[in-house]
């Protein structure tokens, strides 16, 4: 058996000790849970101030064990060996004196949060073939977390609220995150380990109150809600998701987070670009893991068409934050512009979302051969009254084709249309111009027979756009504006 001892230092956050404390493990650790693989294991609680403290973590054939002093606040931390999943069933036990607590059925894997509003907590059984999909979820190697209650606060709770570690199956999987499970069992198929899923969300709510304070204080775009918070006040509800529903979660050792939020910030266009930094660099903060994959969910189309002259309104500039808050590393975007309603702001087809946030898991983090997005702008070109538009995740190669990739053929014709819907130029005046665009090679060339002289480009940059271009993995382009 190896021996650790690990000092714990007094935390700040709220906690007040009974008399005789007693031996607790943090909520979030129980029976059936999913322990992160290849990273060092965090295992903490609290128990009588200068106790020790041992926590095993045991197999048939292989065991260790750590040993921690609980701090002056009553806390302790013990922070395990990385080890691979080994397909094994493990036991934890954690044990101060004659006081022992036992968990089973552990495995190790890979381990993500799923969070955001209402198309984040969107459920299984609420979402498109929802008895289908629970009839068929026997994955008894995924496994789930979900906090169970809305809870807003003004102080960061030490513990996570009391909730079980399910086992995925048709009994259990109905009230999960949609979203979430079908991005674990997308890699539960491809990666071959056991998947854990943590669910935090709340429908109808900025991205504010899901972030960290030290999230806003390393933006400096965002020291307006530094200046709030440092007066006691909380901007459009700033960190109080976070301290209620996230704060007692963390450092749970993590792969990543997957996120669908936006529709509540819809009027802060461009700036969600600096608001979703803070998130991502303050979660990277708390949970102790600068690398951190962070992949989110672009707004889907969604509300009335656009008639007449490209305004390039609605939600045209929050989807445009999205995608330039992709400058953070470790990033991704999830593009679904091309499955949403024109009535309803939940699209019920979250397989596909869940999906195409699993391309850039698959991609970026177990390094499989996919691609992991739609194209997304990269750079432009002027030449005459022509602008070049390139882009990365090409695949193999741009095509134009109808909401869900199939090839779009003109209808007198039914040939393939090579002309690409959406695309608009600004003359030096600054005024929009429909566009007529065609692919190129890897390229797309946009350009408007009323505009010599074209300064920018838009595409899709609207609520409901009727979007059709594609890469050949179909997979749709982002829309963006090369506006600066």
């Amino acid at each position: 058996m190896m021996l650790r001892t690990l000092i714990i230092l007094a935390c700040p956050l709220l906690f007040v000790l009974p008399a005789e404390a007693q031996l607790k493990v943090a909520n979030v650790f129980g029976d059936h849970m999913v322990l992160q693989q290849e990273m060092p294991i965090r295992v903490w609680g609290w128990a009588e101030p200068g106790a020790r403290v041992q926590v095993d973590l045991t197999d048939l054939t292989h065991g260790s064990a750590f040993k921690a002093i609980v701090g002056a606040d009553g806390r302790w931390m013990a922070t395990l060996d990385a080890r691979k999943a080994e397909g094994k069933k493990l036991q934890m036990r954690v044990s101060s004196g004659d006081e022992q607590i036992e968990f089973s059925d552990i495995l190790l894997g890979e381990v993500w949060i799923c969070s955001g509003q209402s198309n984040m907590e969107w459920r299984v059984a609420q979402a498109a073939n929802g008895p289908e999909e629970i009839a068929a979820a026997d994955h008894p190697m995924i496994r789930f977390f979900d906090v169970p209650q809305h809870v807003k606060q003004n102080e960061p709770q030490q513990d996570a609220q009391e909730a079980d570690w399910k086992v995925c199956s048709p009994e259990t999987i109905g009230g999960f995150s949609a979203v979430g499970y079908y991005f674990g069992r997308e890699l539960q198929r491809k990666v071959n380990v056991p998947i854990g899923l943590v669910g935090s969300n709340w429908g109808g709510q900025r991205i504010e109150p899901f972030t960290p304070p030290v999230g806003f204080e390393q933006v400096p775009d965002l020291a307006d809600y530094v200046a709030e918070l440092n007066d006691g006040k909380y901007k459009g509800g700033a960190t109080q998701i976070y301290n209620g529903m996230v704060a007692g979660l963390a450092p749970l050792s993590l792969r990543g987070a997957i996120w669908y939020q936006g529709e509540s910030n819809a009027n802060d266009g461009l700036r969600y670009n600096y608001l979703k930094e803070a998130l991502v660099q303050g979660w990277r903060t708390v949970f102790q893991n600068p690398d951190l994959s962070f992949y989110w969910v672009q707004l889907a189309d969604f509300g009335r068409g656009h008639t007449g002259e490209p305004a390039g309104g609605g939600w045209g500039p929050v989807r445009e934050g999205q995608r330039r808050a992709l400058r953070v590393p470790n990033t991704g975007m999830a593009v679904i512009i091309d499955i949403g309603a024109e009535g309803d702001i939940h699209p019920r087809n979250k397989q596909d979302v869940g999906s195409r946030l699993a391309q850039w898991a698959l991609a970026k983090n177990y390094g499989q051969d996919v691609v992991a997005s739609g194209p997304l702008y990269k750079s432009h070109k002027v030449d005459g009254n022509k602008v070049h538009i390139s882009f990365d995740y090409v695949g193999s190669g741009l095509m134009v084709a109808d909401k869900g990739g199939e090839f779009y053929l003109d209808p007198v014709q039914e040939t393939p249309n090579t002309e690409i819907a959406e695309f608009s130029v600004q003359d030096q005046d600054g005024k929009w111009h429909w566009a007529k665009a065609v692919i190129e090679g890897e390229n797309v060339v946009v350009w408007s027979d009323d505009v010599a002289q074209p300064q920018n480009v838009r595409y899709a940059y609207d609520s409901n756009p009727r979007v059709n271009l594609y890469n050949k993995e179909g997979l749709p382009a982002s829309p963006f504006t090369t506006v600066d």
